[in-house]
């Protein structure tokens, strides 16, 4: 009987052991990415684009914690910053609910020819929206059918906040901006809004707002704070340049002050001031717009016979530093030669260029500048050999706001 025990206990003890190795074998190994030290692995990552970043999160719980690293996330915007082309957000209100597209133009993007639909958290409650601005991965967006809703959202790591509620009028009118100052580090949403009393009445063609509040809000704030008025007269539009920390808007024309003015916020002292102009004569009509080119503040300025004057100030706010970069000849890109401004969708229509036929977006590494036609085209222009060519990409909706746009993996509960 204690032979039959024995003999039992060192067939148990044999299979435990037996049992251990086949548990240290099936133990998953680490791979070679995994053995690298943090910093490393960091420093490889901030320099994929981010359509590989939003898959590489899926890998496992390491790397998910890794697309969460604030050091990342600013690594991988220094790398996009340095000599990147950027991608854009593709705005859409046809269909009547919005919709976001997306289209990467780095050339080391194997889909870069491929747009996709993105995901709008908010669509529900907020069906439809302008885009107010894009800063750093992180988009603004506003209700346009009641004025009230605002929201910040990173559409590739899909965080979303709605910002608290700000002071409502009865009859309003709204200019916002969007932006980051990098000295404070801080993002900040700015409202102007332009009111006036219900019983007023004016025979004025246009509804004139006498009355002003500026409302500025914080991100990782409780509530807004209010600046008081301004006393400039901004052209319905949200920002259309973010430089050196400073949002910039073009004001209206007045009775006794017709020359139109280049203002600018800035976000750290939140203060506003007036812009020199660049010197093309051009600019007290309603016949330009502003963007940003190679880091520096540009004017696009139209001219006759469909000419577009493209103005850069190489040194802000340095009025003798603006000049006149290359002018582009007027161009109609094959689709647009038919007449299908019959199918366009009405608030596109009314909150595009103002009728303008083209628009500048950005510059390229290649030296090109990115253009848009007419909310239906891209086209990229060469001012070395004064060619245009039409760019052609899967899927692109057939109208359409470009916003020029950063993808990072800014979370919005580390701005808190």
């Amino acid at each position: 009987m204690d032979l039959d025990d024995d003999k039992r206990a060192k067939r148990r003890k044999t299979q435990t052991e037996d049992d251990d190795d086949d548990h240290h074998h099936h133990q998953p190994q680490p791979t070679a990415m995994e053995t690298l030290p943090n910093e490393i692995i960091v420093d490889i990552l901030s320099r994929l684009p981010i359509t590989s970043l939003v898959q590489f999160k899926f890998v496992c719980k390491r790397w998910r914690a890794l697309t969460q690293d604030p050091v990342l996330a600013d690594m991988h915007l220094s790398w996009k910053a340095d000599g990147n082309d950027p991608c854009l957000i593709l705005h859409c209100d046809f269909p009547i609910r919005n919709q976001l597209y997306f289209l990467d133009l780095s050339a080391h993007n194997q889909d870069k020819d491929k747009v996709k639909r993105l995901y709008v958290p908010f669509q529900a409650t907020m069906p439809e929206f302008d885009v107010v601005g894009s800063c750093n991965g992180l988009l603004c967006l506003s209700d346009s059918l009641y004025n009230d809703a605002l929201y910040v959202h990173n559409p590739f790591t899909m965080d979303c906040i709605e910002l608290p509620k700000s002071r409502q009028y009865s009859d309003q009118e709204l200019v916002f901006g969007f932006g980051f100052h990098p000295k404070t580090k801080e993002y900040k949403v700015v409202k102007i809004v332009y009111y006036r009393n219900t019983s007023s009445y004016s025979r004025a063609r246009r509804t004139v707002y006498p009355q002003s509040d500026v409302q500025i809000y914080t991100l990782g704030s409780s509530s807004w704070r209010s600046l008081g008025k301004v006393s400039y007269q901004f052209v319905r539009r949200p920002s259309e340049a973010l430089v050196n920390g400073r949002l910039h808007w073009v004001s209206r024309p007045r009775r006794y002050h017709p020359a139109r003015r280049l203002i600018s916020f800035d976000l750290a002292d939140e203060q506003f001031r007036e812009v020199p102009k660049p010197d093309c004569g051009g600019l007290n009509r309603c016949n330009f717009h502003l963007s940003v080119l190679g880091g520096c503040l540009a004017a696009a300025v139209y001219g006759n016979y469909g000419k577009l004057e493209i103005w850069v100030m190489k040194s802000y706010n340095v009025n003798e530093s603006w000049v006149k970069q290359f002018t582009i000849g007027a161009y109609m890109p094959k689709c647009l030669k038919l007449n299908l401004d019959r199918h366009r969708p009405l608030k596109i229509w009314k909150t595009g260029s103002n009728g303008k036929v083209v628009r500048v977006l950005c510059s390229l590494n290649s030296g090109e500048v990115l253009l848009e036609y007419k909310n239906r085209v891209l086209v990229s222009y060469d001012p070395k050999k004064g060619k245009f060519r039409d760019l052609v990409f899967q899927g692109l909706p057939n109208w359409f706001q470009a916003v020029v746009h950063t993808g990072s993996l800014n979370w919005l509960n580390t701005l808190h």
